[in-house]
């Protein structure tokens, strides 16, 4: 029988249970999140129950992330839903802080990765990533895991986390785990519950122009000319913007027009006032 999550909401509390797992020599998983949970996290949980003994999960929505105080406000937030949904996987605690918990009176710190964080993400939503890694450095430290498991979705996050725990060495092995996508291809993203019936309908044209693209790269056509011709179709279909659609290297995320190492298509593009994000290995 599916056994709820404990939800724990204090530092103090988590720490009690923790404790107990790292004397029992058990290892902890833990999957951040903001909650709104949907099958991509939910594969994250089940990675982190496949490798580790205890595994966490995380809910808090984060407000140093978001540089749009209405993108904040209207980020959905689910949290029986979320509890929920989590019942099936008998995760070990379902840690949802207090801002007090994260951010106590006169909290002055801020983690900042340089070079990974110039780019995309990073050029279009100043401070995202300092809110990111400030956050997340200070749940791989309150969970003290062992193991902590990100989608691939967001890319670039997983490499700011990564050099992040690297440079600060934090004890704990980072994984990315793949993007789960809709039927119709769409990455599963929270913000998706923010679209419009018709804009659903229009969202999987995004993944579609990138195959498009991935498709002719691999016939040896200049990504130039293709990313024209998406960015076009894009538009007629209905996307007010596209912020980027770019070829960059996996490891360091610079740019290329023809990658010569292992490289991902990125995009990220809006519909109906909400913001999508994707990217695909080339």
């Amino acid at each position: 029988m599916s056994t709820p999550a404990p939800i724990v909401r204090t530092l103090g509390d988590l720490r009690a249970a923790t404790d107990g797992w790292r004397r029992a020599g058990e290892t902890i998983g833990v999957v951040p999140t903001m909650g709104a949970l949907h099958d991509g996290h939910l594969s994250l949980v089940a990675a982190a129950k496949a490798r580790c003994d205890r595994v966490i999960v995380t809910i808090f929505v984060n407000p140093k992330q978001f540089n749009n105080p209405e993108d904040l406000a209207n980020y959905p937030r689910t949290e029986l839903e979320d509890a929920a949904k989590l019942a099936r996987f008998s995760v070990d605690a379902l840690y949802v802080p207090d801002a007090d918990q994260i951010y106590p009176a006169h909290f002055a710190t801020t983690v900042s990765v340089a070079g990974l964080t110039d780019v995309m993400e990073g050029a279009h939503r100043p401070g995202h990533f300092d809110g990111v890694a400030t956050v997340v450095t200070k749940l791989f430290l309150q969970t003290s895991a062992d193991h902590a498991f990100f989608g691939e979705k967001d890319f670039q996050q997983l490499q700011v986390v990564r050099r992040m725990a690297a440079d600060l060495d934090i004890p704990i092995t980072v994984h990315g785990c793949p993007t789960i996508r809709e039927i119709d291809g769409l990455a599963m993203a929270s913000r998706n519950l923010l679209l419009s019936d018709r804009a659903r309908t229009i969202a999987p044209r995004l993944h579609e122009e990138m195959e498009t693209i991935a498709a002719g790269i691999a016939e040896g056509q200049p990504f130039a000319t293709l990313q024209a011709a998406a960015i076009a179709r894009l538009e007629r279909a209905g996307f007010t913007q596209v912020d980027y659609l770019e070829i960059r290297a996996n490891d360091d995320l610079s740019l290329f027009d023809t990658p010569n190492r292992p490289a991902r298509l990125f995009a990220a593009a809006w519909l109906a006032g909400v913001r999508l994000i994707d990217n695909i290995a080339i």
